[in-house]
């Protein structure tokens, strides 16, 4: 159990408030603000994720930790968004609402980050299997490697040796795992490219002038066959320098004979069966052999109304 700090000091502590005289409670509520039953923080406090963990742990008995998706956000992961913080209790379990409880399956690997018990991050990796689609568990673990957490090939390592539920899952999501995804969209083009049968993206291709300054970076590209394609987030260009910058780039890639293909959300989240049409066509054109579609991409990215295929 963390040690309870002080009122005021801008860390959670535990406080009771029966006995005292409503006035006394008045003043004191009015000063704090309360993350769960017992445990308070100056008002003035910004509530964060690493606060809400150490304040979850105040409640704890000793030797529990901050675990999946409380760890993967500690770490710097991209992970779901999930309402409580996730504490694993080696014996009783804490009931209170806010905080999701865990039982250890097995011998885990705790570290110390930020001050605090947590899952290392293969381990909360492998926690997340159980938890967590395929898709959002490459994304998972392309964000903790873009930390420095772990590398892929340690990150498959750990994951062969891995055995219980979900094993199977864990290991497959390892061996998707790359190095060099800049956004948990980027991790799910490239999946759902590859969970359609068609040929793996190279990642992160960067291109450099003869001093080594950074001229272009590619999301995804297939560059024997002049091809890359590429996740817009903004929608729409931020400012009329980067709009000209845009247009600058691809006059370079006309120069240079690529075909680029640019996806937004929807494209992945609303039309995945449009954008495969859209990605197939620009491979045929360039000369690829492409395989039949498999349909392992429909479970991973369900189409909504109105998703067909564009003619040929």
């Amino acid at each position: 159990m963390t040690p309870a700090a002080s009122p005021g000091n801008g860390r959670p502590f535990l406080r009771t408030t029966s006995g005292e005289d409503e006035l006394s409670v008045w003043r004191f509520r009015r000063a704090h603000r309360a993350l769960y039953r017992g445990v308070y923080v100056s008002a003035e406090t910004p509530v964060t994720h690493r606060l809400l963990a150490e304040a979850a742990l105040l409640l704890a008995e000793p030797g529990s930790y901050l675990s999946h998706h409380t760890a993967a956000q500690l770490w710097g992961g991209t992970v779901p968004d999930h309402a409580d913080v996730h504490v694993t209790y080696p014996r009783m379990r804490a009931q209170c609402f806010g905080i999701a409880a865990h039982r250890p399956k097995a011998r885990q690997h705790v570290v110390r980050w930020m001050g605090l018990p947590v899952t290392g991050p293969a381990q909360t990796f492998l926690d997340l299997s159980h938890v967590l689609g395929l898709v959002d568990l490459v994304a998972l673990g392309d964000s903790l490697v873009r930390k420095k957490r772990f590398t892929p090939d340690e990150l498959v390592a750990l994951a062969e040796k891995h055995r219980g539920p979900y094993s199977r899952l864990a290991r497959r999501a390892a061996r998707l795992v790359r190095a060099g995804v800049d956004s948990p969209m980027e991790t799910k083009l490239r999946l759902l490219i590859v969970l359609a049968g068609l040929p793996e993206p190279e990642v992160d291709h960067r291109v450099h002038d003869d001093i080594g300054r950074l001229l272009r970076r590619y999301d995804l590209s297939y560059l024997e066959w002049r091809l890359i394609i590429e996740y817009d987030g903004r929608q729409h260009a931020e400012s009329e320098e980067q709009w000209h910058h845009d247009i600058d780039r691809d006059e370079q890639l006309d120069d240079c004979e690529l075909r680029r293909l640019v996806m937004v959300s929807k494209d992945i989240h609303r039309t995945p069966a449009r954008t495969l049409t859209r990605i197939v066509r620009a491979m045929t054109r360039q000369g690829m052999t492409v395989p039949p579609l498999t349909d392992e991409w429909r479970r991973h990215f369900p189409s909504r109304p109105g998703d067909v295929a564009l003619p040929a």
